[in-house]
Formats: C-alpha cells, sequence, structure tokens
C-alpha cells in the first residue's frame, strides 16, 4: 500500500495561554494521497491559514505530527526544515511575495539560487512558460498585473519540483478569467505532473476544482467532500457558518 504524500495526526496548535489561551487547532488529522488536488475552507478563524503554515513546515504546532513525503517534521531542526521547503515544498500566497526589485525570471530562480544551486536564464524561462508567461521574463512585478504575478508566483514554487504545494487563497485577489487560469495550471500539476496540492480558499467554485474539500470549524475537522460540486460545498459552507 503506498503511503501517503501528508500525513496529520492529532494537530494542534494553540496561541497564549492562561484565560486568553486561543486553540485555533483542536486535534486535525488526515492523509493525503500523491498526486492530489485538496481543497481546505472553513469560516473564517476556522483554523484554515494555520493548519497550512503547520503543514508547510512554517509553523510549529503545540503538539501532534505532520509527515510529508516520510518525513516527520517534528524531527527536523530549523536547518532541516528550510532544506525540505526548498526542496520538497513549495508554496503560494495571496499577497504573491515576490521581489519588487528582480524580474520575472529572477524570481523564480530565487529558490533554487537560495538552495546554492544555478538555474539558467532558458530553465527560467521554461518555467515561465509553463504558466504562459516566457515572454514577460525580463518584467519586474511593478510591470506585471495581479494575475500575472500570482502566475510567476505559481512558477516560482514549481521549478523546483517539488512534491507538495501549498497554496493560501491563491485566486483571492484575482478577477474570474485569470482564477479559472490559475485552477486549471494547480489541476494540471496534480494531474499532469503528479504533485500533490493543498489549496485554503473561501470560494465553493474554486473549491469543486479539487478532487476533495477538508472543512474545518473550530479548528476541528468536521466534514470531508470528494467529487462535491459548488453547489454542495456552498450548502455545506453555510451550514458550517450559521453554526458559528
Amino acid at each position: 500500500m503506498t503511503p501517503p504524500m501528508i500525513s496529520l495526526r492529532e494537530l494542534r496548535m494553540a496561541y497564549g495561554s492562561g484565560a486568553g489561551r486561543v486553540t485555533a487547532l483542536d486535534g486535525v488529522s488526515f492523509d493525503l494521497a500523491a498526486g492530489t488536488f485538496t481543497a481546505v475552507m472553513g469560516p473564517s478563524g476556522s483554523g484554515k491559514s494555520t493548519l497550512l503554515h503547520c503543514a508547510a513546515g512554517l509553523d510549529r504546532p503545540t503538539s501532534g505530527d505532520v509527515i510529508i513525503d516520510g518525513v516527520r517534521l517534528a524531527e527536523l531542526d530549523e536547518t532541516g526544515l528550510t532544506l525540505l521547503r526548498r526542496r520538497r515544498i513549495g508554496c503560494v500566497f495571496q499577497a504573491f511575495n515576490l521581489i519588487s526589485s528582480l524580474t520575472a525570471a529572477q524570481n523564480v530562480a530565487l529558490p533554487v539560487q537560495l538552495d546554492g544551486r544555478r538555474l539558467t536564464s532558458e530553465e527560467a524561462t521554461a518555467a515561465l512558460g509553463a504558466v504562459g508567461l516566457a515572454d514577460r521574463a525580463g518584467h519586474r512585478p511593478v510591470e506585471l498585473s495581479g494575475g500575472q504575478q500570482q502566475r510567476v508566483a505559481i512558477a516560482r514554487a514549481m521549478v523546483t519540483r517539488p512534491a507538495v504545494i501549498f497554496a493560501d487563497e491563491p485566486t483571492g485577489a484575482l478577477d474570474t478569467q485569470t482564477s479559472r487560469h490559475v485552477l486549471e495550471l494547480l489541476r494540471e500539476l496534480a494531474t499532469a505532473q503528479g504533485q500533490t496540492i493543498v489549496m485554503v480558499t473561501h470560494d465553493p467554485v474554486a473549491a469543486a476544482c479539487a478532487d476533495s474539500v477538508l472543512l474545518l470549524t473550530d479548528g476541528q475537522l468536521t466534514d470531508r467532500l470528494d467529487g462535491a460540486s459548488a453547489e454542495v460545498i456552498a450548502a455545506h459552507m453555510a451550514r458550517a457558518e450559521a453554526a458559528c
């Protein structure tokens, strides 16, 4: 039996202490297979982004285990986590997080350079070509639209061919047409490239592009929908929000 690409076991994350202690995640457990596309949804404050940050090794949980591609994150020191993120994990955020002084190609090459390797200009342009931006390789972020910047961010995340890509509201700041293009690209990475995609979203239409939807409520995994339509997802979300 093939082991899961991502495993979370009784994941808990709390902030503060005493009367001010806030529990963001409360015993979340699930497995995700390689080459799958999963959406994470829930009401505001349900723990979606916290879950993504802990799973990606950006934050250390209070307790529980995160296992990525057979590696238990709790066993890694900060250097080990950094190396794992550079080589096996890609991250895409709503804010793009591009370096304003660098061109699109230079932004794409940055993760490889930080890992002590070299990405040729041809390889960087090819990565941009995969997201439809080969002709924008020499442009800086200020010269690109929001949708183009997000596609540069995706090219940067995929250039090291990571096993897993975590995306936090990647279409939240985009128009409908550009959002569709970004979702198709993420879908393609899972289907054709075998990469495991985990996407936090508030949009049922975006979530319907995924293979499954994990629904969080008050830091707990309360539902899992497989192959659901946007209408079904929206109905589940409405019930979750009404219960808050």
